[in-house]
């Protein structure tokens, strides 16, 4: 979404808490970047989470003063950047903050109860944090309706939808393998734990594609019939999902671009049955849903006939969330923010 961002703006600014070149791949190499103080401690990818409660004054202390718009990609703290009162605000929301909203109770039951204490007073502190940020933005622009409906509840501000963007042009049909795939941040929100369970019980190949905090721990628990890639390149990503029976998803995602991926590269999706996959999965055209645990997920997986999708229309549902799509969406809601609708931007 944020490299989407960048191509619409080529010129713009960047703001970011911190910036680490090697963990992005050198992307925004050619940009103006600004980084917050915390850049002083020298964040990683492998480091940046443990400066979490510092983001949001991170975040609040860069002058955008001398910009009349400001675009915001905000999974939890972005949105609360502090604009001058005559800059036009649009904020793309993928979520708010997770944990201390949709995601707060299962979060705390993990913990012990030292640690519960304090991250429910914690929490309840980000919450009303979040609320004063969220009356500053002009306007929102939210990924799917589950997204759209949690701003509405947590912030009182209504937002339109615009898919998050996939290239679906670097995917194409091809032969079938013998595993199904996974693609994912290796984090425990992602419940990736359950296909393991799943495809152990099974004894069927099941890649899984990605890297994060619960890699070790998941690692542990899988056994023979499942590989772990660790991050890959995007050329890789592709050939996985291209030669997978089909690709699982374990968790409610708030939109689930690998959903789309897959179907671009004429792969079914095997999908828990909520948030996102609801608006880019057809149940029996291009996927099927399940709920429950791990033998729910085994039974939909040994039910489900990869022989019924047809690729071509896996493609071809594919091709509503291009990036064409997310570049026209996203064009028409900053020009309605500036009261200017039939303005080219």
């Amino acid at each position: 979404v944020f490299l989407a961002l960048c191509a619409m703006w080529p010129t713009a600014d960047i703001f970011t808490a911190v910036y680490d070149p090697d963990g992005t791949e050198g992307r925004f190499a050619d940009r103006t970047v600004h980084a917050s103080f915390l850049q002083r401690v020298r964040p990683t990818a492998r480091t940046f989470r443990a400066l979490l409660p510092l983001y949001p004054a991170a975040i609040e202390s860069f002058d955008l003063s001398g910009y009349d718009l400001v675009i915001s990609s905000s999974s939890a703290w972005a949105h609360a950047v502090r604009c001058p009162e005559d800059t036009v605000h649009v904020s793309y929301c993928h979520n708010p903050f997770r944990y201390a909203w949709n995601d707060r109770d299962s979060t705390l039951a993990r913990r012990n109860l030292l640690t519960r204490s304090f991250l429910r007073s914690a929490f309840r502190r980000w919450r009303q944090w979040d609320f004063a940020a969220a009356q500053r933005t002009t306007r929102y622009v939210a990924n799917s309706l589950i997204t759209q409906a949690r701003i509405r509840t947590y912030f009182g501000r209504d937002a339109e939808i615009v898919h998050p963007p996939v290239d679906t042009r670097r995917f194409s049909p091809g032969p079938v393998g013998d595993y199904y795939a996974v693609v994912s941040e290796l984090m425990s929100h992602k419940q990736i734990d359950v296909a393991i369970d799943a495809f152990n019980a099974l004894r069927r190949q099941l890649v899984i594609v990605g890297d994060g905090p619960a890699a070790r721990a998941l690692r542990r628990r899988a056994g023979p019939t499942i590989r772990f890639t660790g991050r890959v390149s995007d050329a890789e990503v592709a050939r996985t999902l291209q030669g997978a029976r089909a690709l699982v998803l374990t968790a409610v995602e708030e939109f689930g671009i690998a959903a789309v991926e897959s179907q671009a590269a004429g792969r079914p999706v095997i999908a828990r049955a909520g948030g996102g996959a609801l608006e880019t999965v057809l149940e029996g055209a291009t996927g099927c849903f399940w709920s429950g645990g791990p033998a729910e997920l085994a039974a939909a997986v040994a039910d489900f006939d990869r022989t019924a999708v047809d690729p071509e229309a896996c493609v071809r549902h594919a091709a509503r969330f291009d990036t064409r799509a997310f570049v026209e969406g996203m064009r028409h809601e900053v020009a309605l923010a500036l009261g200017a609708p039939d303005r080219v931007l």
